[in-house]
């Protein structure tokens, strides 16, 4: 199911910004290349919340240990376990859309 979260400007370039989607809490990503990525919110590794995070290229790095992880793939780039992705797209008019699947898994 597809849901849209609001306007991309409310993101600026290069920061994220958290959403409640169900029973899900989603960080969305704006790259400054334009680019939009959407992660699980919190870092598998100490809960950290990723949107306080430092946001370089297709990289976020925990702000409280420092774990680094693909925004893209979710991949753990310093080890341990990945994060959840989502597909998310721009609509025409700029909107963040991002799909979740239904049941919340």
């Amino acid at each position: 199911m597809e849901i849209t979260l609001g306007p991309l400007a409310a993101i600026p370039p290069g920061e994220g910004r958290a959403f409640d989607v169900g029973s899900e809490r989603i960080a969305v990503f704006h790259a400054r290349d334009g680019r939009v990525f959407a992660t699980q919110a919190r870092c598998p590794h100490r809960d950290g919340p990723l949107i306080d995070g430092l946001l370089g290229g297709c990289t976020i790095v925990c702000p409280l240990h420092a774990q680094k992880f693909d925004v893209q793939t979710g991949e753990a780039l310093s080890g341990g376990p990945g994060l959840r992705t989502y597909p998310v797209r721009l609509s025409a008019t700029d909107q963040i859309v991002v799909q979740i699947e239904r049941g919340g898994g």
